[in-house]
């Protein structure tokens, strides 16, 4: 449907600065893509390094998708292509919104002309720590910041708040590109990751890990349940080599997550392929209690494939049964493992039961972005967030608000907020 009012809006997120990352593609693809089936006119912007790489990478996923002549890749000699640059700033003299997954569209001075600037964070816990350490993460210059850690900023999550207000969201899915398949080709268990992203950081004391730190108290699962695990690890054969001999001498199937789920279509025909997920989160999300869901696991969810995940305190915001189930241990894990490999059938129909619920199918809902409540009073004047008490509980209200919206519809109703 058309909403009340076509919005433009500028979206800025990582496609192109590190080619041949499927998922990563697919994080940005749902918001562009999402939008424009609700009736809004998009345009995409990157800064990427130099050389030649970055473009025809990006070129080749917005052409699969119509999206020629919608992006604008800026390298770091300057160098522009696709939309030339006079085209990014014409189309956002006359933007409404810019979204800014991860603050990638810090240096873009044509984007941070829009009136409405909205910091979406999608690494919860690192980036606000960063940010407080010094780390330059793309905060600034923002007039709203939401963050798919949807306890941040209340006070189930340890999370410095920075003195911002978050507005929780959870990440979107165009529900008709993932078409529940009736059969899986596979009888495994999946996953797509990192087993190391970068190192750890420390908040009041705790260190916040990595997926490193919570996948190896799970080496058991295997043996534990006769299941078939394979994950998608992007893991040092070398430096890590200690770990990767003790995940396939517990029974885990390694695969190059660059050759099995390197584009959006292989990312997606491995989902597709899978009997479900085995989610496990950064070592960070689950102790600082940040209630982050993952784009990924939205996937899943829309191909009909039963997820089970570690709990980050997801409790409040997400349904958590039929189709979804988390664990807080191995032997939580395990006993999850279990009841979807007893009832695949079920958990999977329950799987794409939640997507449909819960707001994903973008081109199928009703329009809910309202231009005269997008377009709210800025939060501060373009000033980096100062360092903030940590006892600031937050707005319970949100959370609520984001339980019955669902997990999935996280666009709509992050732009609702506003």
């Amino acid at each position: 449907m058309i909403a009340p009012r076509s919005l433009r809006v500028v979206v800025s997120g990582m496609v192109a600065a590190v080619p041949g990352h499927g998922g990563a593609t697919w994080a940005v693809l749902q918001y562009l893509l999402g939008l424009r089936r609700l009736g809004h006119e998009v345009h995409f912007v990157e800064r990427v390094p130099a050389g030649p790489s970055h473009a025809a990478w990006c070129e080749s996923v917005m052409d699969a998708f119509d999206l020629t002549g919608r992006w604008t890749l800026i390298d770091a000699a300057g160098i522009v292509t696709g939309a030339s640059r006079e085209s990014l700033a014409a189309f956002c003299r006359n933007a409404d919104v810019l979204l800014d997954l991860s603050g990638k569209a810090a240096g873009v001075a044509e984007a941070m002309t829009v009136p409405v600037r909205v910091y979406v964070d999608l690494d919860p816990g690192f980036t606000q720590v960063w940010h407080e350490q010094g780390c330059d993460v793309g905060i600034a210059g923002h007039t709203h910041y939401a963050s798919v850690g949807t306890a941040v900023g209340t006070a189930a999550s340890m999370v410095p708040d920075l003195g911002l207000r978050w507005i929780p969201t959870l990440p979107p899915v165009v529900l008709d590109l993932w078409p529940a398949e009736a059969q899986a080709e596979h009888s495994a268990f999946t996953t797509i990751g990192s087993w190391r992203s970068y190192g750890p950081v420390h908040v009041d004391g705790m260190m916040l890990g990595q997926r490193a730190h919570s996948m190896r108290a799970l080496l058991d699962l295997p043996r534990l349940t006769r299941e078939s695990f394979t994950v998608a690890l992007a893991i040092d054969e070398e430096g890590d080599s200690a770990d990767t001999e003790a995940l396939r001498g517990h029974g885990w199937n390694l695969l190059d997550p660059g050759l099995a789920a390197g584009t959006p279509e292989h990312y997606r025909r491995f989902i597709a392929a899978s009997k479900a997920e085995i989610g496990v989160a950064k070592h960070g999300y689950v102790a600082a209690g940040t209630g982050w869901f993952s784009d990924r696991s939205a996937c899943y969810l829309a191909a009909g494939r039963p997820v089970v995940t570690q709990d980050t305190g997801l409790v409040d915001v997400v349904p958590t049964d039929r189709g979804l189930l988390t664990f807080s241990d191995l032997d939580g894990a395990r006993d999850a493992v279990l009841r979807v490999a007893r009832d695949t059938d079920i958990h999977s129909r329950g799987a794409r039961d939640i997507a449909k619920a819960h707001g994903v199918d973008w081109a199928l809902e009703r329009a809910l972005l309202d231009a005269e409540r997008v377009l709210g009073r800025p939060r501060w004047d373009a000033k980096p967030p100062p360092i903030h008490d940590r006892s600031h509980a937050g707005d319970r209200r949100h959370l609520e608000l984001a339980r019955q919206m669902g997990p999935l519809g996280g666009t709509r109703y992050l732009l609702s907020r506003m």
